[in-house]
This record gives structure tokens, C-alpha cells and sequence, in this order.
């Protein structure tokens, strides 16, 4: 946008080159005339700080208003935060030298605040653009932003760096997604369909209420779901993940690190590092970048990270980059960094890792965490291995206890449309994972004013008052759960654990194989939480305001549905569903048809008999654990066939807890790097 400044008579914008006209020159004396003021730019208050963000987010605009500092129901210069992501906005470019919204920035906020002129459209595309604005609505633009205002040159440039890494890894996603080439099809003057289409990483709705919609959609005519990671002839078959576990070379068709590509007489696995050649060179190039900026000899460990995860880039070799990785920790460097690529539940077969990128600062509360639980953690496993049973046996672990760390930026994998992950074990295979791998903590999510007020309403929209009076929206509780859960990624029958020769995913099958592992983290995270009370670790408080927290977490999952709009099963979701519904069966959670809530309006809520919660968790926590000692595909199937696909009472609950919980929009997470 060009941006015209109009000149004024002064020495700083003379020099600048404003033509000044000279003054006229009357010889009669006359008494100088004082300028009068120029008036004060209008107050932007016709939008509340909410609705601000909401509709930056619909004209795709990088702009967030953070907070309402002063009070005043207007934003002022100092409360904007500009968005990391595919903009081209300088602040310099919205707010003048002279702390003062440029003309450019006004005019922006002009737009926002006018309702689109949508007459001249085609009745077909107005309802588009009606529901494209229905599937922003149910995300809440969620800021998380971080200031180098205290930093060293050497952060900025190491920011700066790992940035334009991050950007070139959502390319690569992209193309693992099958929509980076769908972005050119895009109409620059249609901001809804490229906001929708950046939000999503692609042209598909993913909200609750929309999702299903076949009109919703950022492109017209809205394509087929085809994923990038294997042919597109191959995927008209909705079993050609079956059919690719079936051929002679299905090993290397099923690696985590290669994409299934057609050869002629059958199929053939390319590595990451050779189809996606151009763009791993530019995140090598950019991570040796922000390795050569270091300088301080505390950051040793975090610089051998950027340069082994540069050469993994190149060579797809990941084992090396993963040894750097876990080497760092609060102790040895101030920066978290997790370049790789490392979850599959994105694609159809859940074979093939997607690239991500989750940058953060160490946040040094962890130590405390692991004080408590690293006298403990091989007790912890022995206790899951009790729990199993054979043929599994106890194992030696050493695994580091998580760390906790504060979010700067996520990009491709890690940046989801809705929510965050909020704790993670990785790496998930090879000689590193078998040590035990490294476990983070995220804990500057969700922590912001309008989170916990969202949270808040939705728990006493479906609590009982007397559960309310145990609920609390501080990050505490929900951080001890997060703990517990990753630490039990590292502990009984895992990702690596094989029976009878097959790892999980060749028992289970690569979805039911995800759901698995992580019913199996979140039970243990369940079970460990009265075990370290018993063992006078934490108290019977702490644990049971974990208890309420975790039955939060778990009715916000419930409420996105069993199944994706393409099909694919939800693991959390699904995971969540088990568990409310043997909590259910077990009489722990109860559904007072005719009580009413604890925000005083919604009939119906519910209760939780903490007498039976051990009780109900143990046998829970056993049946999971015996299902992956044991290869039970059997069992883990009758899970899923009774608290997630039976119709059932308990299935018209879970109407009720998905109702109330998404009359808040979920939260979708922006970045924001002040210098």
C-alpha cells in the first residue's frame, strides 16, 4: 500500500525533501498569528477489543489488539501487536515515528469496521462467504507473544533465523498436506477464503458446526481431500493405506520419513530429504544461520542443535539431530527448539511424520516438577508394568522429566486451527526415543485473561455447583496432568514396544495404534495422580483439583466429535470419550437431569463421586495398559465400539457436554515477536 505523509513546515521534514512554499513578505508589521492546533486524530473505539480481533482475523490482516490497557474502550498505538506469519506489514508502515496510527492503519481499520458489500455476488457465494465467516467465528484469536525488548542482539538474530526456518517448514507441511499449490488459486481481493485457508493450512473447514458443510470451503469448487504424501490415483480407495501395508517393500512404504510415490510396477518410498530437496536446503541454510550467530558461551548446546538439526535436513537422517536435542535442557540454554518432523496424526495412514516447529523459551519451574518426580519415576514404571502385565516387563528408564517451556512461535505441524498441543514426548522412534527421549511442558498457553473466562463459563455451564466450588481456571492443576501425561509416554508398553515382533501401529493399525498410546498416557496421567499422593508426593487437594481439570479437558474434547469430516477417527476425542464413559458406568460421573448448573441458566449438569474415583481409574488404567502389553486389538476395539460408536445414553450426553462447551469459540493461537 502507498502511504502518502503531507508536509509540514518544519527543519526535520525539510531536510527530508518537502517542498515548502516561502512565506510572503509584507513590509506593514503585523502581530503573528497563533496556528491553531490541528485537531486530535478520532478515538478507534468502534469496535471492542474482541470484535477487533475477530474481524482483523476475517480480512486477514496481522493485526491484535492485546488488551485494553488504560480502559478507555479504545486501541491506542501502544496495545497493537503485529502477527508473525505470511505478512507484509513493517509497524513502521501502521504506526508513525511519532507513536501515532499512520493513514494506512486507519484506513485498515475503516474495513474492518464497514460491513462488506456483498450485493453484487451471487446468492451461492454470499451463503459462502456466510458460512466461511460461521467457521472463523468458532476460533478466538488467542495471542502469544513474546518481547526481546530486554534481549541481546544475538536473540533477535537467533529469532529472526529460526523464524524464516519456521516459514519454509510450513511450506514443506503444506506440501505434505496436499494444499500448498491450492494457495495460487486464491483471489488476493478475497481476504475470508485466504484467511479460512491460512487459519486451516488449507481449504477445508475443521470448526465443530462446520466442518461437515460442503459449501464451506475457501476455494470454489471445493476439491477433493488428497493428501501430498502418497499418489493421487492411489487415494480414491479409501483402504489404500491397507493395500500399501500388503505390498512386498510395505516396511519401507510405512517408513516415517519418505513419501509413497508410483514407480511403475508397483510403489517406492522417497526420502523427505530428496522430494522436498529446495526447501530443506533453505531451513539448513537458515538454522546455520542462527547457529553462526551465537556467540555466548552458554548457548553451546542449543548451537550444536541447530547445526546437527541443519544436517538432518539434508541428509534425512534424524538420530544424530535427536541426540543434540535431548542433550539440552533448563541448565545449558535459555532457548527450546524442536525442528523435525515427528506426529502422524494428520495424514490418512498415520505412517508418515509431518514436519513442525515449536520455538520457546526455557521457563525454569520445571525444576521443581522433576525435584518431585525423579526419585520416583522408575517406581512410576514398575507401576505401569504391574498394571500390564506379562508378557510386559518393567524397564530401566531414563528419560528426563518434562521441562517446561513458554511458546515464542509453532509453525506447520505444531500450529493447529484450534488449541495447542500443550505437552510432548518426542522424539516418537529410533535410539533416542528408546533412552527415553526428551518431555516439554508447554505453560504460556491458555494462561491469558480471556482463556480462563471462556474456560470458567464452559465448566459452569455443565457443573454441578458443588463441582464449580472445586474448579479452578489457574494453570496449576491442568500443568500437573500435562506432566503426568508425558512422563507416562516414556513409561509401560509405548510407541517402541513390540509384541510378538510388531510394534503398535502393525498390531493396532496406525490410527487405533495413536488412540491407544495416548488413552494410554492420559489413564496413567489419571491413575498417577492419586498414586503420588499415596506416596506423599502432592496432596489429596492438589489431586483433586487436578481430577475436575482433567474432566474439563476431557468434555473439551468430547466436544469436537468422535470422527473428522474426512473420516479419520479423533484420537483425543476419542481417548476422552472412553474415559468419561467408564467414569460413567462406574458411577463416578453422574448427569443430574434436573439440577441446574453452576452458572444458574442450564438445566441438566454434572457430579463427580470422588469415593469412587481410584477405584474406577486402577481397573481403567489396567484394562488399557493389559490392551497394549498384549497386543489386545480386540479389546482396544470393543473400547471404541462401546463408549464411542455405541448410540447409547451415553452418546445423547455427549450432545449435551458438546452444546454448552462450544458456545465459546476454542482458541486459535497467534504469534506475535515484539523487538
Amino acid at each position: 500500500m502507498r502511504l502518502f505523509v503531507p508536509c509540514i513546515a518544519s527543519a526535520s521534514l525539510i531536510a527530508a525533501g518537502c517542498a515548502v512554499t516561502p512565506a510572503r513578505t509584507d513590509p506593514t508589521p503585523t502581530t503573528p498569528a497563533v496556528a491553531p492546533a490541528p485537531p486530535a486524530p478520532p478515538r478507534l473505539d468502534r469496535l471492542s477489543r474482541l470484535d477487533f480481533n475477530l474481524k482483523a482475523q476475517e480480512r486477514f490482516l496481522p493485526f491484535f489488539w492485546r488488551d485494553d490497557a488504560n480502559g478507555n474502550g479504545a486501541l491506542e498505538p501502544a496495545e497493537l501487536a503485529l502477527l508473525w506469519g505470511p505478512f507484509q506489514a513493517p509497524r513502521a508502515a501502521l504506526v508513525d515515528a511519532r507513536g501515532e496510527f499512520t493513514q494506512a492503519f486507519r484506513d485498515a481499520y475503516e474495513t474492518m469496521v464497514a460491513t462488506p458489500d456483498e450485493a453484487a455476488l451471487a446468492a451461492p457465494e454470499r451463503a459462502r462467504s456466510e458460512v466461511l465467516r460461521l467457521e472463523l467465528s468458532q476460533g478466538r484469536p488467542t495471542l502469544v507473544e513474546t518481547s526481546l525488548a530486554s534481549g541481546t542482539d544475538e536473540d533477535r538474530a537467533i529469532v529472526r533465523h529460526v523464524a524464516e526456518a519456521a516459514r519454509v517448514v510450513e511450506v514443506i507441511h503444506g506440501k505434505q498436506l496436499g494444499t500448498f499449490a491450492q494457495w495460487e488459486q486464491l483471489s488476493p481481493s478475497d481476504p475470508l477464503s485466504r484467511a479460512v485457508f491460512h487459519r486451516n493450512q488449507g481449504p477445508f473447514c475443521v470448526a465443530p458446526k462446520t466442518e461437515k458443510d460442503e459449501a464451506c470451503s475457501a476455494l470454489v469448487p471445493r476439491p477433493a481431500r488428497l493428501s501430498g504424501l502418497y499418489p493421487a490415483e492411489l487415494q480414491g480407495d479409501p483402504k489404500f493405506c491397507d493395500r500399501l501395508a500388503k505390498e512386498k517393500n510395505a516396511k519401507d512404504l510405512m517408513g516415517h520419513f519418505s513419501v509413497v510415490v508410483a514407480d511403475g510396477k508397483g510403489f517406492k518410498a522417497v526420502p523427505y530429504s530428496e522430494f522436498y530437496k529446495p526447501e530443506m536446503e533453505q531451513v539448513a541454510t537458515s538454522l546455520e544461520a542462527a547457529a553462526a550467530a551465537i556467540t555466548s558461551e552458554g548457548e553451546k548446546a542449543f548451537q550444536a542443535y541447530l547445526r546437527a538439526a541443519a544436517t538432518a535436513f539434508r541428509t534425512n537422517d534424524w538420530e544424530p539431530a535427536n541426540a543434540a536435542w535431548v542433550a539440552m535442557g533448563p541448565t545449558n540454554s535459555k532457548w527450546y527448539l524442536r525442528i523435525a518432523p515427528d506426529e502422524v496424526y494428520y495424514e490418512p495412514c498415520a505412517w508418515k511424520a509431518g514436519f513442525a516447529v515449536s520455538f520457546a523459551r526455557i521457563n525454569l519451574d520445571s525444576l521443581a516438577w522433576q525435584q518431585k518426580l525423579e526419585p520416583v519415576k522408575g517406581d512410576m514404571e514398575k507401576a505401569l508394568a504391574a498394571l500390564a502385565g506379562p508378557p510386559y516387563k518393567a524397564r530401566d528408564v531414563k528419560f528426563k522429566l518434562p521441562d517446561f517451556i513458554d511458546i515464542v512461535l509453532n509453525a506447520g505441524d505444531a500450529r493447529n486451527p484450534h488449541g495447542a498441543t500443550i505437552g510432548q514426548s518426542l522424539p516418537n522412534w529410533g535410539k533416542v526415543a528408546e533412552k527415553g527421549g526428551r518431555t516439554v511442558a508447554m505453560t504460556n498457553l491458555y494462561t491469558d485473561v480471556d482463556s480462563q473466562k471462556a474456560l470458567e463459563a464452559q465448566m459452569a455451564s455443565l457443573f454441578c455447583p458443588s463441582l464449580m466450588a472445586k474448579a479452578s481456571t489457574k494453570p496449576g492443576p491442568a500443568v500437573m496432568s500435562v506432566v503426568l501425561h508425558e512422563a507416562a509416554h516414556n513409561l509401560g508398553p509405548s510407541h517402541e514396544y513390540k509384541v510378538k515382533g510388531k510394534e503398535d501401529d502393525e498390531v493396532f493399525g496406525g490410527p487405533l495404534a495413536s488412540t491407544m498410546e495416548e488413552l494410554k498416557a492420559q489413564t496413567a496421567a489419571l491413575y498417577f495422580s492419586e498414586w503420588l499422593v499415596e506416596k506423599k508426593v502432592i496432596t489429596p487437594e492438589e489431586a483433586e483439583l487436578a481430577h475436575v481439570r482433567d474432566i474439563a479437558w476431557a468434555f473439551g474434547h468430547v466436544s469436537r466429535g468422535m470422527y473428522g469430516a474426512d473420516g479419520k477417527p479423533r484420537n483425543y476425542s476419542q481417548l476422552a470419550s472412553i474415559q468419561l464413559g467408564t467414569l460413567t458406568k462406574a458411577g463416578v460421573l453422574s448427569f443430574k437431569a434436573a439440577a441446574t448448573a453452576a452458572n444458574g441458566t442450564d438445566v441438566g449438569c454434572f457430579e463427580v463421586d470422588f469415593s469412587k474415583w481410584k477405584t474406577a481409574v486402577d481397573a481403567l488404567a489396567r484394562r488399557v495398559l493389559m490392551a497394549k502389553g498384549k497386543g489386545d486389538k480386540k479389546d482396544a476395539e470393543a473400547m471404541v465400539a462401546a463408549f464411542v460408536d455405541a448410540k447409547d445414553d451415553w452418546a445423547k450426553t455427549r450432545e449435551v457436554i458438546t452444546e454448552r462447551w462450544l458456545r465459546a469459540p476454542k482458541a486459535t493461537f497467534v504469534y506475535a515477536v515484539t523487538p
